[in-house]
């Protein structure tokens, strides 16, 4: 399991994992019904025939958590090629599922981005109404706790809600913020944060961008104005550039945001709403199509409900009773 901490930091006790998880099965609670209850009333307490019905019945459960027809397909194979003609029980099959699942989401946990030396930057992008900018209070506050010198901007200046929003996030925090009045140049905000960044020496600096669609070309474009002016300003920025994604979206989220990864090079992805949603497996086709690592993903409204995405640490909230 992965917790975010910094380099002086001990590592954290069975206790604090143990509360993760705890959160992390909460969060996932929904999806854990589909994949565990829904599934479970295919069987009767003899078992279950796997023939070509139970197959099929098995598929619309799996496609009701979103992971896509590709991976419910090759789940459902699998448990064909294995069990065809038996006589299997429930506990067997979810097995089997909870395997394969495992293997869908195999990869080494990616952490954060770290400059080899000045401040770090993180642009957060992401479609309207996703949790971008309570994500990017989330990923502060974690950054915050584990010691780091944390500095906010808030450059979706085109939606006052946002600025007040981060703005109140900075307070609860503790961190520092750098905004701008309404409407102005995105990209001056940019500049100002990166440049006081560097100058006082932060550990990070997390960007708060406009919400927008892919289709939107002018906004896209303002996106690649926003990279070239922080990279001006400290080498090899931006670090990271993470794209927030709604999981009660469920395959729109990937529909929505499809253009992202490339227009503005993106580098990870938070997935956000998992605990209201039963699309908990939504995070398998988003690994597939774009390719990024899943960095966190949002458990709930708190503040504390921001995971460091770890595959192994999913898929036992997901099948744990």
């Amino acid at each position: 399991m992965v917790f975010w901490r910094s380099k002086s930091q001990p590592e954290p006790s069975d206790e604090d994992k143990g509360g993760l998880l705890a959160r992390m099965r909460a969060g996932l609670q929904k999806t854990r019904a589909v994949l565990n209850t829904d599934i479970r009333d295919l069987f009767k307490s003899e078992g279950r025939l796997v023939d070509e019905t139970f197959l099929q019945e098995l598929f619309a459960k799996l496609i009701r958590t979103d992971m896509g027809v590709e991976p419910a397909t090759e789940i459902r194979d699998q448990i064909g090629k294995d069990y065809r003609g038996r006589v299997v029980h429930f506990e067997e099959v979810l097995k089997s599922i909870s395997v394969q699942i495992r293997e869908m989401l195999v990869g080494d946990a990616v952490d954060l981005a770290k400059a080899e030396s000045g401040p770090t930057v993180i642009l957060v992008v992401g479609v309207n109404g996703s949790g971008k900018t309570t994500s990017i209070g989330k990923v502060a506050n974690i950054l915050h706790k584990s010691g780091a010198r944390v500095l906010l901007g808030a450059g979706d200046t085109f939606r006052a809600a946002a600025v007040e929003q981060l703005t109140v996030w900075a307070g609860r925090i503790g961190c520092d913020i750098v905004t701008a009045p309404a409407e102005s140049d995105p990209a001056s905000v940019a500049f100002r944060t990166t440049q006081r960044a560097a100058e006082e020496g932060y550990d990070y600096a997390v960007i708060d961008t406009a919400g927008r669609l892919q289709t939107q070309s002018h906004l896209m474009q303002q996106l690649d104005k926003i990279r070239r002016v922080v990279g001006k300003q400290i080498e090899g920025a931006p670090h990271e550039v993470l794209l927030v994604l709604d999981a009660t979206a469920g395959q729109n989220a990937i529909s929505q945001a499809r253009g992202f990864s490339d227009a503005a090079g993106c580098t990870g992805i938070v997935l956000t709403k998992l605990d209201g949603s039963a699309k908990g497996g939504v995070i398998i086709p988003i690994k597939r199509q774009f390719g990024l690592p899943v960095k966190f993903i949002g458990l709930g409204e708190g503040i504390d409900d921001l995971a460091p995405f770890d595959p192994e640490s999913f898929a036992d909230a997901l099948f744990s009773n």
